[in-house]
């Protein structure tokens, strides 16, 4: 029966029939299947995907439910959290697919800078920290996604149901014991699964159906609008914030060869900019990045060139019920600065790995049970909220002298004392970063493809 019936939402939106073909893979159910497993996993991003490796080496069935139907390695899929902090890189090598995925084109940036009509009033340097990861690696998230997912099909136990749109949670009892969902030509299917983990971004259909509010704030006073721009011999090296009149720019280098670009603007101050048209929104860009002037010129053609970021915050009111758990940005929602969206996902997935095996072990997967993962990463999403509110009002802030005073003193603080090298650490890894437990694995993994 749905689950919760209170929260029932029906999904008008079409199931993806495009590719088709292409979404049907040798490991998809039959039209009006049933599945059985051990934890469903809705979202195949960074948090899903990373989720379900640990689990599969953990010897637990997987089934990953995913609404898109294409190839995550495709360079058509863009996606603008592609920089990854130490913390990050340091749980991906330990599932061995850092490497791999570096391999197919990344970027090493040296650390953050702001500057200031071309002077540099911050600069933190990532070469501070111990190496291995003593860098921010800009890695593009279809190399990223592309390599978790080979990782898990790889793997005994493991179903992939892309082009899949999760329509109802199952259960009874306050117990959520599976979902179903609507793939490609209408099929439907039903996954039951001792857990469901939500790890299907910020607007989380797992979340709404499970009739758990997101918890939204207005915390930031921008939103952001992204864009990349081609620059062949252009590279930078690091993410600069360039500021600006009434504005901000963030710029870091990607793969291959580009730009990715960051315009801030006041929260929910988009439509006025587009109602002044193409012509005046390249005019702002170029005054505010005049070194980039001739790139804007010639690639930014249309409004359809920039996407908008809604920037907010979020902290769900729940992260765990019975048989059901959060996590990533379903769970706790976070702003671009400080490049902390991707680590927590996967900083998530480590610390809700031994969570979920425990609980499978132990044939509880209770709220109580499962409240473990809520009291560590809890705390940890909220100091990066905290930490983001003080970075948007240092880096995207008013100017004047005072202003200018303080943000000497914090560059000072920041690049030449001991404690600026504990404040880098904290941004680069988060507060008590978790490890991956390597020591729950018990399937090995093939061996390495060879070119």
């Amino acid at each position: 029966m749905p689950w919760p019936p209170s929260a029932r939402r029906p999904d008008h939106r079409a199931g993806d029939t495009a590719g088709a073909d292409a979404a049907r893979t040798p490991d998809t159910p039959d039209a009006d299947d049933t599945v059985d497993t051990d934890v469903a996993v809705v979202g195949a991003g960074p948090a899903g995907l990373a989720l379900s490796l640990m689990l599969l080496r953990s010897g637990v069935r997987v089934a990953l439910v995913e609404k898109s139907s294409g190839d995550p390695a495709s360079a058509g899929r863009d996606f603008h959290g592609e920089v990854l902090q130490p913390g990050g890189q340091r749980v991906l090598d330990r599932l061995g697919v850092l490497s791999p995925a570096r391999a197919r084109g990344a970027r090493r940036l040296t650390g953050f800078r702001l500057l200031d009509r071309g002077r540099v009033l911050l600069d933190v340097d990532y070469g501070r920290l111990p190496g291995p990861y003593d860098h921010l690696l800009a890695l593009p998230q279809r190399h990223l996604l592309a390599e978790l997912l080979a990782a898990c099909r790889s793997l005994p136990g493991f179903r992939h149901l892309p082009g899949h749109r999760v329509s109802a949670l199952t259960g009874g009892h306050g117990r959520c014991t599976g979902v179903v969902a609507t793939g490609p030509g209408g099929r439907r299917v039903t996954v039951r699964a001792r857990v469901v983990a939500g790890a299907d971004g910020r607007y989380s259909k797992t979340r709404a159906l499970a009739g758990i509010g997101a918890g939204r704030t207005e915390a930031f006073d921008q939103d952001v609008v992204w864009f990349s721009l081609p620059a062949p011999g252009r590279a930078t090296g690091t993410v600069a914030v360039h500021r600006a009149p009434g504005s901000a720019v963030l710029v870091h280098d990607t793969h291959p060869d580009r730009l990715r670009v960051g315009w801030t603007l006041p929260h929910r101050g988009w439509p006025a900019v587009a109602a002044r048209g193409v012509e005046a929104v390249r005019a702002e860009l170029t005054a505010a990045l005049p070194q980039f002037a001739d790139l804007i010129r010639d690639h930014v053609r249309a409004l359809d060139d920039l996407r908008l970021l809604d920037v907010f915050a979020a902290h769900a009111d729940t992260w765990v019920r019975d048989g059901l758990v959060l996590l990533g940005d379903a769970a706790h929602t976070h702003g671009p600065l400080g490049a902390q969206g991707v680590n927590l996902a996967l900083q998530d997935a480590a610390a809700l790995h031994p969570v979920l095996v425990d609980a499978l072990r132990a044939d509880d997967c209770s709220r109580g049970r499962l409240a473990a993962f809520p009291r560590l990463r809890g705390p940890a999403a909220e100091a990066v909220t905290r930490m983001q509110k003080v970075q948007a009002k240092a880096l995207l802030g008013a100017g004047g002298p005072a202003a200018d005073v303080l943000r000497s003193h914090a560059a000072r603080l920041v690049g030449r004392t001991p404690l600026g090298t504990r404040i880098t650490r904290r941004i680069a890894y988060g507060r008590t970063p978790p490890e991956v437990r390597t020591d729950l694995f018990t399937v090995r993994t093939p061996a390495p493809r060879r070119a």
